[in-house]
């Protein structure tokens, strides 16, 4: 069953598998306000930083597929989904740079191609992972508490939050470059 089947009665389903259906509708409809707010623009469109937001729509849809991809191997893997990271190199600060902005060699097109195929992963997974309680230890970044450990369940919440969030930032972008909103 996917996110937006509707040939299955909802009295037919059982509750966990109506929980991940809630949880795929919800990051499939943040998702598809994100695309939206790049619906018709140029790659060079997508590259701009009209605000004073460091941010590009293109790098933003880059951003959260990243993110996505890298949150759904952690509810596999765990924190061994995650690189071992020196926050304080400069290397790792250009790395983190690149994956915000629409790079001259990348296409608005591709990163969107990229981002389906990173939601279609997500949301198989979602629908076979044996348990949305299995947990793992946080890989060691100074946000996360020393020792803490996350289920798959709260690792979809924040990817949720994530995707609204930036969906939300790509909206304010959007409507600088050209008027065009979201919602309204």
């Amino acid at each position: 069953m996917t996110a937006t089947d509707t040939t299955t009665h909802p009295s037919t389903i059982g509750p966990l598998d109506r929980e991940r259906a809630d949880l795929l509708e919800s990051l499939a409809r943040h998702r598809s306000f994100l695309r939206y707010t790049v619906q018709g623009l140029t790659d060079e469109q997508a590259r701009l930083r009209p605000t004073v937001s460091e941010l590009c729509l293109g790098g933003i849809v880059k951003h959260v597929a990243a993110t996505e991809a890298a949150w759904a191997d952690f509810m596999v893997r765990g924190a061994a989904a995650f690189p071992t990271v020196d926050w304080t190199s400069p290397e790792m600060a250009e790395s983190w740079a690149d994956e915000h902005h629409l790079l001259p060699e990348e296409t608005l097109a591709g990163v969107l191609q990229h981002y389906a195929a990173v939601a279609a992963r997500t949301d198989e997974l979602v629908r076979t992972l044996p348990s949305l309680d299995a947990d793992h230890l946080l890989p060691e970044a100074p946000w996360f508490t020393p020792g803490a450990r996350q289920s798959a369940r709260r690792t979809l919440l924040h990817l949720i939050a994530e995707t609204a969030q930036h969906a939300g930032h790509a909206d304010v972008i959007r409507e600088t470059l050209d008027g065009q909103k979201t919602m309204g």
